[in-house]
This record gives C-alpha cells, structure tokens and sequence, in this order.
C-alpha cells in the first residue's frame, strides 16, 4: 500500500511541472534580452563574477563549436523567461556583444587568455572577421524551459537541484537567488536589517569579501532562526537556516516583521554601545584584541541579550554590561563550549546570559 501511494506521489509532482527544450542561437538570447524576452533579474546579475579571462575562454570555445551545456529558464509569462542557471556563459557572451551586467563590467568584453586561439586576444566582437562573428552568433545552445503553469513550490525545488555553473556562490546568495522563486518579502527583510548601522559597525570585521558574498545577511538570518527555532537546531547548518527561511516565506510559521526588526534593531543598539566594533573579536595571549569575528561569540551575546532586551529600556549602565560579557568571553568556562553542538551552543547563550542577567538585575 505505501509503495502504491509513493507511485501515486511521484505521478502527481510529474504532473506539477510542465518543461519543455528549444536549441537557440546565441543570437537569438542576445534579441531577447535586449527585447526585455529574457530577463536576468539584479540578484542574478550580482553573482556575475568570472573573470574576464574565464568569460574570453568561453567566447573562444563557441568560436571553435564546443558543445555548451544547457541552461535553464523559466516562463513567467507568455515568451518571457527568466534565466535560473547558466548566468555565467549567456553574461559572457552578452558582455561580448557590449552589454554592461553586473558588478565591475564598465565596458565591452576585450578577449583574454585565449590560449587555443591566441590570436583572438585584444579583440572585441566589432573587431571579429565577419564570418567569426557570424559563427558565433549562430552558436546553439540547449534551453530547458520550466513553464508558466508549473507548481511554483516544483520550480523552487528544480531550481535547489541545478548545477549553478561551478560557480562557488555563498549560501545566503543561493537563497536569495531561489527563495525569490517563492516570495521576495523574507529576503527583502533580512536585506534591510543588514543595513541597521548599529548591526553593520559590531560586524564590520567579517571583512568585505564577506560582505560581498551577503555573509551579513547570513548572519541577520541567523539571528532570527536561533533566536526563534534554538530547538530545531542541528546539522548542516546551512540547511537548519535555508529551512527555516522556507518555513516563513511559505507562511508556514509566522514571523511578526514589525516585532522582530524592533527586537532586532534594540538587540545591535546594545550591543554597539556597549562592546562597539570589537563585540566579536577575540584576543592574543597578551591580551591584545584580533581583528576577527568569532561566530560563537556572535551566537551567545546576541541571543542571550535578545530574550532580555525588554529590561533595556532606559539602560545606560553600557560599561558594566561590557565587563560582564567580557568576563564571560575570555574566561576559562566557554573554553569548553566552542564547538557548533546544539549542548555548546545552548551553552554559551547560558553563560553569556547569567553574564548579561547580572547587570540588569
């Protein structure tokens, strides 16, 4: 019976999804971009990283007909796609044609680092010997289409299963590229909250890498789920915070966004005041502060202050809450709690919290 109804399972998501391939010229994605017919939202166009070199080694294989995998669109309404994988070779090649996407890309692509064609370096497509152009526009490439009248929930998923080019994206630029598929409101929240001054000036040693790769949302994200779902916690991580992250922008469980930024908002307040720029940073054995952030640090103080932080109201004792988290962060006890288990975790909230409890009583 269970294996009837799995069959039967398997049979109706099938039925969700509707797809179907079309081989399409190069030329042809070029005119449906420009024609607004394929659209290449902005959190896709920032994650448009390859190197110049990288993108003019791709021009160069569809010059010399090397086969292309197949990239992924989905219809959002009548011949109208938008692109969910293979940003990276149609960015390339539109970059080519003089397009400017994304982040550093000022001007038309000039070939680099062709190394089977060397020949082909310094040239721009206008520079191309006509039947090279040619060539290259009429390049093929296989598009699988996700169609409009799709489960949107199945899209999301397919999406989850992509290959994303081998580009190495951070998780949270994963999320925001395929939790948009099912709602934007979530993202966009955890986008404003990573703005908070108090918040960016108590993080700012993550470094700007980090930053780019939206480790700061990340890090907003992480707030909320452990500040909201401690007990579902558990391996991988990633995972225990993209689910979470699902569960609220399907409305699977309900997020207050006016409570929670305000909580959020007092939370960093607290925290800048009292610890400022080094609230994260450990210290060398002379007793010198590093210029790093300490995730477990980040996790104890902000969530032990963040079941609190309604007895702040009118809070000004800032440097004794200072020396008492301090005591805590460079004492003996947390040395024994510094791994990512839930015991540790829920551990150091505890210790960071008797700490913070001890001035506010």
């Amino acid at each position: 019976m269970k294996i009837d109804n799995l069959i039967e399972n398997v049979d109706s998501q099938i039925i969700n999804i509707r797809t179907k391939s079309l081989d399409v010229s190069f030329n042809e994605l070029y005119d449906m971009y420009t024609d607004d017919e394929l659209v290449i939202s902005p959190d896709y166009q920032r994650l448009f990283r390859w190197e110049e070199e990288k993108q003019s080694r791709f021009i160069e294989s569809l010059i010399l007909e090397m086969p292309v995998p197949p990239i992924f669109v989905i219809e959002i309404k009548d011949g109208v796609y938008e692109l969910i994988d293979g940003l990276q070779r149609v960015s390339s090649y539109l970059h080519f044609r003089g397009e400017i996407l994304g982040e550093g890309t000022t001007e038309p692509l000039q070939l680099s680092g062709c190394d089977i064609v060397p020949e082909l370096n310094g040239l721009t497509f206008e520079l191309l010997p006509k039947p090279l152009q040619i060539k290259i526009k009429r390049s093929f490439v296989r598009m699988e289409v996700i169609k409009k009248e799709s489960e949107p929930s199945l899209k999301y998923h397919m999406f989850k299963r992509l290959n994303t080019g081998g580009e190495l994206l951070s998780a949270q630029e994963i999320r925001n590229c395929t939790v948009r598929l099912l709602n934007s409101k979530a993202l966009d929240f955890l986008d404003e909250c990573s703005k908070n001054s108090d918040f960016k000036a108590v993080i700012n040693k993550i470094g700007k890498s980090s930053f780019k790769m939206k480790y700061d949302q990340e890090l907003v994200l992480r707030f909320f789920v452990l500040k909201n779902d401690l007990q579902s916690y558990k391996y991988p991580v990633t995972e225990y915070l993209t689910r979470y992250l699902e569960k609220i922008t399907e409305g699977e469980i309900k997020f207050d966004y006016k409570k929670e930024k305000n909580i959020f908002e007092k939370t960093f307040h607290i925290i800048h005041q009292s610890l400022g720029s080094s609230a994260f940073s450990s210290r060398t054995k002379l007793n010198h502060e590093k210029n790093d952030f300490v995730l477990y640090f980040y996790d104890g103080i902000t969530i032990a202050l963040a079941r609190v932080i309604d007895s702040f109201e009118g809070f000004q004792k800032f440097s004794e809450l200072s020396e008492a988290i301090n005591e805590v962060k460079f004492g003996e006890v947390i040395q024994s709690y510094k791994t990512g288990s839930i015991n540790s975790l829920s551990k150091r909230i505890e210790l960071f919290s008797a700490g913070v409890n001890s001035v506010i009583d």
